[in-house]
């Protein structure tokens, strides 16, 4: 008697109602060949010794470019760049819980930024997670200022798909696949495999709901000086605080398209300031969107 294969086996398991069978993430191998007209995208992920990207470091990176038709849809992957790096401090032990990475691994490794922009090449950097990301590897890098950056994570609409985070481990395992996280390479070929998939509600493959986003351009609007008492209404319409040491203000702020800004600065000036005023805004493409670029013009 033939014992059943694997895949009959689930197909079994699945059918009765009961069970849903996570499947291990097997990366396609590298094309040999990039199909004619097919468009070159990079998706990146870093390891780093903290959150911090004006203090901490970059560990590990790796970049896994993808191909994509005119249609947007995957079409291959290309040869990866995957690379250690030492910091100029030790690996801390929380460092090294959350990623494997210690400092024995990283000892005498380099990463080189000249090689680092060669590769991205100009292309379009995605990141899930790009505001981390970003400001990381401009650091480092500072020539991927001058890519378009998009991100995995908030510029597809996953609650609105029925998923209940955003998290690159939690989409996959909702879409029913695993693999081993917080490696550098890994979590891209994750990510890509989550944007080669139709989303479940609108059908829409999600790395075009993605370059979507990304082709678009919004508007952020500052509720500068707003009232304190104010801060729930603007929490409850989606607007953020900016509480950072950086260039922008510190206020709440929204990012909106084009058509709408009108109707933001009109709400905020009969609900937040009752009073008509020149509100602050920039104007926000992929080429500096998720950075700390966004300043009022």
């Amino acid at each position: 008697m033939t014992s059943p294969t694997p895949d009959e086996m689930i197909a079994a398991l699945e059918a009765q109602g009961n069970f849903r069978v996570l499947r291990r993430l097997h990366p396609i191998e590298p094309m040999r060949e990039v199909p004619t007209g097919a468009r070159r995208a990079v998706l990146v992920d870093v390891e780093t010794t903290g959150l911090d990207p004006s203090k901490d470091e970059i560990i590990e990176l790796a970049m896994v470019p993808f191909f994509y038709s005119a249609n947007d849809e995957i079409v291959g992957i290309g040869d990866s760049f995957s690379a250690l790096r030492q910091p100029s401090r030790p690996i801390s032990a929380e460092v090294t819980k959350l990623t494997g990475i210690d400092s024995a691994m990283v000892a005498g490794k380099s990463i080189v930024p000249a090689d680092v922009a060669a590769f991205a090449d100009g292309n379009l950097v995605i990141a899930h997670n790009a505001p981390f990301d970003r400001r990381f590897l401009e650091r480092f890098c500072p020539a991927l200022a001058e890519n378009p950056w998009a991100c995995s994570m908030s510029e597809v609409g996953w609650a609105g798909e029925g998923f209940e985070s955003s998290k690159l481990a939690y989409l996959a395992l909702s879409s029913g696949f695993y693999y081993d996280r917080h490696r550098a390479l890994n979590d891209c070929h994750a990510a890509i495999e989550l944007l080669s998939r139709p989303l479940p509600v609108t059908g829409m493959r999600a790395l075009a709901a993605l370059l979507a986003s990304a082709r678009g351009t919004t508007l952020r609007c500052w509720a500068e000086n707003s009232p304190f008492e104010s801060k729930d209404v603007l929490k409850l319409r989606g607007y953020r605080w900016n509480g950072d040491d950086n260039a922008q203000p510190r206020a709440w702020w929204i990012d909106v398209r084009e058509a709408e800004i009108e109707a933001e600065k009109a709400f905020l000036c009969s609900e937040i300031y009752k009073r008509v005023l020149p509100l602050p805004t920039a104007k926000i493409t992929a080429f500096n969107r998720h950075s700390d670029r966004i300043l009022p013009g």
